[in-house]
């Protein structure tokens, strides 16, 4: 593993955990060369799963734009960085439960408003305004008013 600091390849794991409900293993490294650390996540390979966008086209799934997502939504929110990749794991677990191996984007923006409505109110309205492209100030008060509910 290279350092991404120093870009050497002298790196040696110094703390390996299983992440729960991800399947994964959670590395932290240590870099021999810069004495910087990081961390690196292991996962078991999968098939590919194919979203479907509202063009009808598919890509491939991105882990990135999902966080992406989230992190734009938490933005000046009391939401640390844990707090953001924990929910970035639990959206794709579920998404990755779904089972099939072509899933609509629609249902992924709804797993990703579903986890953001336990985390923080104002990140689960920013993320659903740009999601269910609010016209009007009406379809913001609707949504608002589905929280409060």
């Amino acid at each position: 593993m290279r350092c991404p600091f120093c870009n050497r390849e002298n790196t040696r794991v110094v703390d390996s955990r299983p992440v729960e409900e991800n399947n994964s293993i959670r590395r932290r490294r240590l870099c021999d060369a810069c004495g910087k650390r990081f961390t690196t996540y292991e996962k078991a390979e999968t098939i590919p799963l194919v979203v479907i966008k509202k063009d009808m086209s598919r890509e491939q799934y991105s882990r990135s734009k999902v966080a992406d997502g989230v992190f734009r939504a938490c933005y000046k929110r009391p939401v640390s960085v844990d707090q953001v990749d924990d929910v970035v794991n639990a959206i794709e677990t579920a998404v990755f439960r779904e089972g099939d191996r072509e899933i609509p984007s629609s249902r992924i923006g709804e797993i990703v408003m579903e986890h953001l409505k336990d985390l923080d109110g104002v990140a689960y309205v920013r993320f659903a305004s740009v999601y269910r492209e609010f016209k009007d100030i009406n379809t913001f008060m609707d949504e608002l008013k589905k929280i409060l509910e």
